[in-house]
């Protein structure tokens, strides 16, 4: 929710990034894009202080501490859309705002949000149709930027995400933590690292592994359609190839993560 509505937002107030010079921009590649506001800012935000707000029915920790550390990375983060020249101090200000808003307002909703989620036999069709028709009725630019892409892979993601957590109440396999909540934060050991760090890399295989296949099969099958090159950068920005090839692979990746990772994890005893 946070970056739809910052993604759309940049499109809908039209304000332009920093100009260079004066400052000097270390990042090249969203040029088109407007600039307020900074969805790095908003997505920040909500990310560490999601955590820092669900964590405690879970896992016993040092509210302070936890404070301390979102506090901390969301201003550096703020502060490096500004040295590479990406943001103006209001988009980054705005970010912030806009995205503690959204929290602020949803929070009492959360745990009726995550039930319904996870347990309505509606929820699936409704993350695949939400996601689907937000994707195709982004707001619409007179010239090409990414952020139409961006965010349909953002959508796409969330709603495999969430069909896959859906699946997995269902089957019984929800892979909650062992004793009563909350339970105590595990010691930091070599082994717990070890395993970390195998789950990581086994993880990003499988999901590079499904982006490409994905990617490949869906791009294909639209081209074709269409009657128009896989290698036509022009034709591959269009929505009508752009949308559904993007929402496609992210899907998948969100389904792969959600349910065949883990029980990966299982098989090769990583967890």
């Amino acid at each position: 929710m946070v970056m739809y509505i910052g993604q759309a937002l940049k499109d809908v107030l039209k304000l332009p990034r920093p100009l260079s010079p004066p400052v000097v921009k270390l990042e090249k590649r969203v040029d088109a894009e407007y600039g307020l506001p900074s969805t790095h800012v908003m997505a920040t935000i909500a990310i560490f202080f999601t955590l820092l707000l669900s964590a405690p029915s879970r896992v016993q920790f040092q509210f302070e501490v936890g404070l301390l550390v979102a506090v901390v990375l969301s201003v550096l983060v703020c502060l490096s859309r500004l040295y590479t020249g990406m943001h103006s101090a209001l988009d980054v200000i705005c970010g912030a705002l806009i995205s503690a808003t959204l929290m602020l307002v949803t929070y009492p909703y959360w745990e009726t949000f995550d039930r319904l989620q996870l347990t309505s036999p509606l929820s699936p069709i409704g993350a695949l149709v939400l996601a689907l028709f937000l994707s195709y009725t982004y707001p619409e630019l007179d010239h090409y930027t990414t952020t139409r892409g961006d965010t349909t892979t953002i959508l796409g993601v969330g709603a495999g995400c969430s069909v896959g957590y859906w699946v997995n109440e269902r089957l019984g396999e929800t892979f909650e933590p062992q004793g009563v909540l909350p339970i105590p934060l595990p010691a930091l050991t070599l082994g717990g690292l070890a395993l970390g760090s195998a789950r990581f890399v086994v993880g990003v295989v499988a999901l590079v592994a499904t982006r490409q296949m994905m990617k490949t099969a869906s791009l294909w099958v639209l081209c074709s359609w269409y009657g128009v090159s896989v290698k036509d950068r022009d034709a591959r920005r269009r929505k009508e190839i752009e949308v559904p090839y993007k929402f496609t692979t992210y899907i998948s990746i969100g389904l792969v993560h959600s349910i065949l990772v883990n029980r990966l994890f299982i098989g090769l005893a990583l967890l």
